[in-house]
């Protein structure tokens, strides 16, 4: 027996997750430069990661309603941008020329 994939539906959760997760790290990396830059940095943190949360849990959960196949693209998307995040943001900048006052974190 051959499992049958709606595949509009799946690229209509592939869609919805690429875009929740690019406005779930958007958020995320406005809300650390707004709370590095004041003195109580949890009053920042606090809301704004209850609010990303609240925001990608209504939208998966809308996907989730459309089907099985979109929740899954949902999920991959997120998961295969989150991985691309990571791997760019830790490789950092060029290594063959430090720019000048470059704080060394690692």
């Amino acid at each position: 027996m051959m499992i049958s994939i709606d595949w509009p539906l799946f690229a209509l959760g592939l869609i919805g997750g690429a875009l929740a997760g690019a406005l779930f790290f958007g958020g995320l990396a406005w809300g650390m430069r707004l709370a590095l830059r004041t003195e109580r940095p949890m009053a920042v943190l606090l809301p704004s990661a209850a609010i990303r949360i609240a925001l990608l849990l209504a939208a998966g959960m809308w996907v989730a309603g459309q089907g099985a196949v979109a929740l899954a693209g949902f999920a991959i998307a997120f998961l295969v941008l989150r991985l691309v995040m990571l791997t760019v943001l830790r490789a950092g900048p060029s290594k063959t020329k430090p720019s000048k006052g470059a704080a060394q974190w690692n």
